[in-house]
């Protein structure tokens, strides 16, 4: 790798704590049902912030949704009496638009916490069902300050208002995207799926302190077949392989590996199409990453 930064010098005593802002997803492995498990493998207290609850993913004909806004200010409140500490906020699907104001007073309140932002809103240049454009109107917002914000490019089409590119760009075009997003004021960027049809999957990190001439480029070997909630371990094994002091880029390729090795595991399940990634058999991966 031709540059790295390395954002959480980790203690090998210390188990950081991460608050970590999803909806909890009752079927399917995805959001907080990923996060809490991966966050953990990795030697990580995670702090659950619910921002939803479903029954299913949204991939699901039927499932139920219920938005969590209401009680979270109380829930905040709650933590701010006890005086609980944070090392990080990781911010994934919201279920409101206010809930970025919920993000932002965890900010506000731990003013020296990474801001780790995975920008849920969309995939294959469509939102999610339960999104507005006022939900990803206010989304856009988490982008200015973040220390990592790791979008797919149909996230980075909508927080760039720009036509959503389909997967395959070359390096040109990477570098003006990669470039579009630090101008949104992320100190870092992780850009995710580039799709050139040849049997790789390829993940950018670009810094602000660079810019795109300093970007990374990691390969992984593509499957051929796709399965749900594979971002959020993506970015739970991220979060995770930084909260642990990895570099960014070197993290990034912790969590591609991650994610790739997971999928193998999971082609072996039943109804695997559905069911979300099974990373469980994978954990030790992490774990390795700080023992």
């Amino acid at each position: 790798m031709t540059s790295d930064v390395t954002l959480y010098n980790r203690d090998p005593k210390y188990i950081p704590r991460v608050a970590a802002v999803h909806d909890m997803c009752g079927y399917g492995k995805c959001s907080l049902t990923a996060a809490i498990p991966i966050l953990s493998a990795a030697g990580c207290d995670v702090c659950p912030v619910p921002t939803a609850l479903f029954s299913a993913h949204t991939m699901y004909k039927d499932y139920t949704f219920h938005d969590t806004t209401d009680m979270l200010s109380d829930y905040l409140d709650a933590w701010r009496k006890e005086e609980v500490e944070l090392d990080g906020v990781y911010s994934g699907f919201l279920g409101s638009a206010q809930q970025v104001d919920i993000i932002k007073r965890l900010y506000k309140e731990y003013p020296t916490a990474l801001r780790l932002v995975d920008p849920v809103m969309g995939d294959a240049g469509k939102m999610y069902p339960t999104y507005t454009q006022e939900l990803c109107d206010a989304m856009g917002k988490l982008a200015d300050g973040a220390d990592v914000l790791m979008p797919n490019l149909t996230e980075a089409s909508i927080l760039t208002s720009r036509e959503y590119p389909g997967q395959n760009l070359d390096d040109s075009q990477v570098d003006d995207w990669l470039g579009a997003l630090l101008e949104l004021g992320a100190k870092n960027v992780v850009l995710k799926g580039i799709d050139r049809h040849d049997g790789n999957i390829r993940n950018y990190v670009a810094s602000a302190s660079t810019g795109v001439v300093g970007k990374v480029e990691l390969t992984h070997d593509k499957h051929p077949y796709m399965i749900h909630g594979t971002g959020d371990a993506f970015a739970s094994a991220l979060c995770g392989a930084v909260l642990a002091g990895k570099g960014l880029a070197e993290s990034a390729q912790i969590a591609g590996e991650f994610v790739r090795s997971a999928m193998s595991s999971t082609r072996n399940q039943p109804h695997f199409e559905q069911r979300g990634v099974s990373f469980e058999l994978n954990l030790a991966e992490l774990t390795a990453l700080v023992n």
